[in-house]
């Protein structure tokens, strides 16, 4: 199954009224849980060495694929320092690395200050080897950096603040 979609299976059931969604197929499972308002998980979280997101889906993927044991790591929280509602946050459409440019010799895609266009590239998550460029999806401004490159980002955590025009 390919990233795309597995994206595409995450926008349909986040925009349907399902709160948990299972895809079985030639030893590949998908498991998709919404977080409903005022419900309280009482597990507690785990990580295995399939894929699992926490927030706001859970997304597990197992295949007969080997996969090397997962590294401890810690994640840093972004918490933007500029509060504003009329800012636009562009977030990670998946679990990766994020990198500023293309390569350490070249320069970032965008800095603050960058002015961005709807289909601008403004950074690259490599997710299993395949390195996603993601696009601004806005016209305006980037007003703030929330991650450092090469660092661990998760599934829906913010990457940029950008002042729409």
């Amino acid at each position: 199954m390919k990233i795309q979609e597995i994206r595409e299976i995450i926008k349909l059931v986040d925009q349907s009224s399902l709160n948990e969604f299972l895809y079985e197929s030639e030893g590949t499972k998908i498991k998709l849980k919404k977080h409903v308002k005022g419900f309280e998980n009482s597990s507690s979280e785990t990580f295995e060495s399939s894929s699992y997101v926490e927030q706001p889906k859970q997304v597990e993927v197992n295949s007969p694929i080997t996969q090397e044991t997962p590294k401890e790591t810690v994640v840093e929280e972004a918490t933007p320092s500029i509060v504003d509602s009329s800012l636009h946050t562009i977030i990670s459409p998946m679990v990766g690395t994020f990198y500023k440019s293309s390569s350490p010799e070249v320069s970032a895609y965008v800095e603050v200050g960058t002015k961005v266009s709807n289909d601008s590239v403004v950074c690259i998550v490599e997710a299993m080897k395949l390195f996603n460029e993601i696009e601004a999806e806005i016209d305006g401004e980037v007003v703030e950096v929330l991650v450092k490159d090469g660092q661990l980002v998760e599934y829906g955590q913010p990457l940029f603040l950008v002042k729409g025009n």
